[in-house]
């Protein structure tokens, strides 16, 4: 697998972080139905890419990116649908979790 390719597939875990976490809302303790399972089903997708993305990428890139772009995306998902706006602190501390990652990612010898 190629480092492009690798990144897709982190992409992909990302995707199915955000999905599966912003729906934890809905599934109501896991009494509704539908919402816990898109829930799970969206977690192993997460947890399968994550697996092929760690043959290429070193765990501590891949669990920085995958972890810090999901909080961001929930962060930003917790604006818009939930309207929790983050007080000044919180946003200084996401601006540099963005900060974190971007370094992380490109400052990186191991690839």
């Amino acid at each position: 697998m190629s480092l492009a390719q690798a990144y897709i597939l982190l992409a992909i875990a990302i995707a199915g972080e955000i999905i599966s976490t912003g729906t934890l809302k809905a599934t109501e303790g896991f009494t509704k139905f539908i919402p816990s399972l898109v829930c799970v089903v969206a977690i192993i997708i997460c947890m399968y890419t994550m697996s092929h993305v760690m043959r290429v990428l070193p765990i501590g890139i891949t669990y920085a990116t995958w972890s810090g772009v999901g909080i961001v995306a929930l962060s930003l998902l917790g604006i818009f649908k939930y309207k929790q706006i983050p007080n000044i602190p919180t946003i200084i501390g996401l601006a540099l979790i963005i900060i974190g990652v971007f370094i992380v990612n490109t400052m990186n010898n191991n690839q």
